[in-house]
């Protein structure tokens, strides 16, 4: 069809224009280049304001959430954790652990064929506020052991005075803490009993 005034489309058109598929993404997306138009003779100029158009609302840009970043959670500890063997004490005075206690430790473990390199002995007394879930998390224990009961970290299933019990996939064992054990050979001999089978 050919109009040649451009005000006679609106009774036409009768006030609504149609696009075609390849015309509408022109008009939705205004960065794609316009199509040129071959000329023919006579040429018709259309004023878009004397059209209506309708055009689709643009999306409303929703503000970004802020990135939240959980915070590295790192521990300091005794040993490599070789063997994902945790163990948990409460020594308020020392950065690990005493070592006369050390030295009683490293002579159990040996008796199961562990080195000090073997474990993790993490004090608590210096991660106060360090979840079980976080302990996990970081060390992966295979195996933990909590000596004494402020040694326990927050959140654990209760564990019962030396009785082994499992925490999902890890053997754990809650027993005294040396400063009880040291000159008390009941309770010596009731954690080796113990240990043997973590």
């Amino acid at each position: 069809m050919k109009v040649e005034n451009p005000v006679a489309l609106r009774f036409i058109l009768q006030d609504e224009l149609y696009l075609l598929k390849t015309d509408k993404a022109m008009y939705e997306n205004p960065e794609i280049a316009q199509p040129e138009i071959e000329s023919i003779a006579p040429a018709v100029t259309v004023v878009a304001s004397s059209l209506p158009i309708t055009k689709q609302p643009e999306p409303v840009a929703q503000p970004s959430a802020p990135e939240v970043k959980t915070p590295v959670i790192s521990f300091n500890y005794l040993g490599k954790n070789l063997k994902r063997f945790l163990v948990l004490v409460h020594y308020p005075e020392q950065e690990f652990i005493d070592d006369a206690h050390l030295a009683a430790l490293t002579n159990i473990i040996k008796r199961k064929d562990l080195s000090v390199d073997d474990i993790a002995i993490l004090n608590i007394a210096r991660h106060t506020i360090a979840q079980y879930d976080e302990l996990v998390a970081f060390f992966k224990p295979a195996r933990l052991l909590v000596l004494g009961k402020n040694a326990m970290p927050q959140g654990i299933t209760p564990l019962a005075l030396n009785a082994p019990r499992p925490l999902g996939d890890i053997a754990g064992l809650y027993s005294f803490a040396f400063g009880e054990m040291m000159n008390n050979v009941e309770y010596k001999k009731a954690f080796w009993e113990q240990m043997k089978t973590l």
